[in-house]
């Protein structure tokens, strides 16, 4: 190989770990963001029982669940 050969095959490689190294990083922020999402899905579920909870016993302190 000579030296065109040789930096060309180089800088192919380097292209490839990058390219590699992105795609890692796309996938960890992908993870993440669908992580963020179960966790505010799940904050909401919670949020909304607890209204539940509330309402229940309001209507219960007032006689209204009769």
């Amino acid at each position: 190989m000579d030296q065109s050969q040789n930096a060309s095959h180089e800088a192919g490689q380097a292209k490839c770990q990058a390219q590699e190294k992105a795609s890692g990083l796309m996938e960890k922020a992908g993870n993440t963001a669908q992580s963020a999402k179960e966790s505010c899905q799940e904050a909401t579920q919670q949020m909304k029982d607890k209204a539940q909870g509330a309402t229940d016993a309001a209507k219960s302190a007032v006689g209204a669940n009769k």
